[in-house]
């Protein structure tokens, strides 16, 4: 029982830390670019990367079946180099959840660059930082509280995702069975006392992210 508990726990815990890894890069970049950027169509770009921030999780998992799906140029592509599908696996899952998470991690970023002072940036290209040492060094450390609370944002919504999960990567235990997943197999077959563990446990550490969230923004 305590392997059968935990099993989805760690499964979770390792999809929303990778996808939190990838979620963290493509905010930083994309964030970054999307403050300071000025051009014609800015607002459709936006719109697509906050899309599945409001998209019904069934919806996002749908998209991703039929992008990544068999008969989607991109999957055939990917079947063709590792000789299996995406779908069903445990990639499959962090996809997933690198789209659902992203949204809350981009829109952060921005917001924590947005509030840069340009000022302070043009002062460290006159003493000659380049492009990498301006946003490793200045930019980012000026971003960070938003940076944090983004990326401890998104890592809980990775953590948390049923809809997208269930659809694109399946229910398979040991391999893509989440916490989420797992808690509505066990109310579905009627194992209430597994469902309230798997549920006690995913409140307590949503709980310890938005208290970090807190913390990190400089609230006590």
């Amino acid at each position: 029982m305590i392997d059968h508990f935990w099993d989805p726990v760690k499964l979770s815990l390792e999809i929303a830390v990778v996808s939190g890894c990838i979620v963290l890069v493509m905010g930083l970049l994309l964030g970054k670019w999307m403050a300071k950027a000025r051009f014609k169509g800015k607002a459709v770009i936006e719109t697509v990367f906050l899309l599945p921030l409001v998209l019904p999780p069934t919806v996002v998992g749908f998209l991703l079946l039929v992008i990544f799906g068999k008969k989607s140029p991109i999957g055939q592509f990917i079947e063709s180099i590792f000789q299996q599908p995406i779908i069903f696996t445990w990639w499959a899952a962090v996809l997933a959840a690198v789209v659902v998470a992203f949204p809350l991690m981009y829109q952060s970023a921005k917001t924590g660059f947005e509030e840069v002072d340009g000022d302070v940036e043009d002062a460290a290209r006159v003493d000659g930082a380049n492009k990498f040492q301006l946003f490793l060094f200045v930019s980012v450390p000026l971003a960070l509280k938003s940076i944090i609370s983004g990326g401890i944002l998104s890592f809980a919504r990775a953590l948390g995702e049923f809809g997208a999960t269930l659809m694109f990567a399946g229910n398979i235990p040991g391999k893509t069975q989440t916490t989420p997943t797992a808690i509505y197999v066990a109310i579905d077959s009627g194992n209430m006392q597994m469902a309230w563990l798997w549920v006690l446990c995913m409140v307590g550490i949503s709980f310890l992210m938005l208290v970090c969230v807190q913390l990190s923004r400089g609230k006590s």
